[in-house]
């Protein structure tokens, strides 16, 4: 991603987040050593940093010398996934910076994030989603044997994961009921809500969504795993790990169904800027269903997203570009609503 920014346009700060929350402020060969070995950390490379949360220009604070004149961002590209970074954490903090970021804000994040408000709020919107059970750690530790019924009617297989995760990370395929348990157990190392869902033998399709107030939909692809669901490796480490067909194989019908609903879904959710849909074809029926949105979507060189606009006429860097104006847009939009009210007194008579 970072080769296809404009630097005729732009001037690139680059920070990493360890595994502990630390900010580390990189330059750019640097950050580029750390790309080239897998499993890198950013601990101890760098410049400690921490983003001010006071309105103050994007000031990035050097930890190790707070007395020195902190380096400045204008606007942030967070390319983050999971917990403290794609929840609406970040973006938080960097809406009391004052500072423009892409995508969407904390509660399209937040609900982005969380599987289980995700899918209620888009059954209530009228868009199709897989049956599913959402139990707590509390619900499982007290009350595991009153939930069998409603697992079981289901069916079989089930998927089970963590409610508020992404990149396939605490996903086990359960085929017995006998193995649910363990896969509980799994999932609620990561959450303490659990999502368990029917899984269905469907195709996998994604579509790319794009804009602020009237966003676009890319031509969909698809999804095509060799092992038995789209794994984290097969998102971010294998190449070879799931084939992606760009555009999808659809009827020109389904096509379009696909992106009616990924903008649908995409406004349901009080998005903005980008997202992924990623949807279930049923093969037995035809029956589309909205798996999940990811609103920080992948940008590595095998991700679908960037993918997705290139075959629908947009590159990469041109992307990126319209992602960053939208940002921009979007927080000089937002500029202009009262934050403080003041009350007027009428006169004393």
């Amino acid at each position: 991603m970072v080769a296809a920014i404009d630097r005729d346009r732009f001037e690139v700060s680059l920070v990493g987040i360890d595994h502990a929350g630390a900010w580390h402020l990189l330059d750019e060969p640097a950050f580029l050593a750390l790309t080239k070995v897998p499993g890198a950390r950013v601990e101890g490379v760098g410049t400690p940093v921490t983003l001010s949360p006071a309105p103050a220009g994007g000031a990035l604070v050097d930890l190790a010398q707070p007395a020195r004149p902190p380096a400045t961002v204008d606007v942030v590209f967070p390319v983050l996934h999971g917990t403290f970074g794609e929840d609406g954490t970040v973006q938080g903090l960097l809406d009391l910076a004052d500072l423009p970021y892409v995508g969407a804000g904390v509660l399209g994040s937040a609900v982005g994030m969380d599987k289980d408000v995700q899918k209620r709020l888009l059954r209530d919107a009228g868009i199709p989603v897989v049956p599913f059970l959402t139990v707590t750690r509390r619900q499982w530790a007290t009350t595991r044997d009153a939930l069998q019924p409603s697992v079981a009617a289901l069916g079989l297989p089930l998927f089970v994961k963590p409610a508020n995760l992404g990149s396939s990370v605490g996903i086990t395929k359960v085929k017995d009921l006998a193995h649910l348990p363990a896969a509980v157990a799994a999932a609620l190392q990561y959450d303490t809500k659990v999502l368990i869902e029917a899984a269905i033998d469907a195709r996998e399709i994604e579509c790319a969504v794009l804009g602020n107030e009237a966003p676009s939909a890319s031509v969909p692809g698809e999804i095509r795993p060799r092992a038995d669901f789209y794994s984290y490796e097969a998102k971010y480490i294998d190449a070879d790990g799931a084939a992606l067909l760009v555009p999808a194989p659809l009827s020109p019908g389904e096509r379009a169904t696909v992106q009616e609903l990924a903008v649908r879904a995409f406004q349901v959710l009080e998005c903005a800027g980008m997202a992924r849909v990623d949807f279930f074809l049923q093969r037995p029926t035809g029956t589309l269903y909205v798996n999940e949105i990811n609103t920080i979507p992948g940008f590595t060189s095998i991700s679908m997203y960037p993918k997705l606009w290139e075959c629908s006429g947009t590159p990469y860097p041109a992307l990126i570009t319209r992602l960053i104006d939208l940002a921009i847009e979007r927080h000089a939009e937002r500029a202009g609503l009262i934050r403080a009210f003041t009350p007027v007194h009428p006169a004393a008579g």
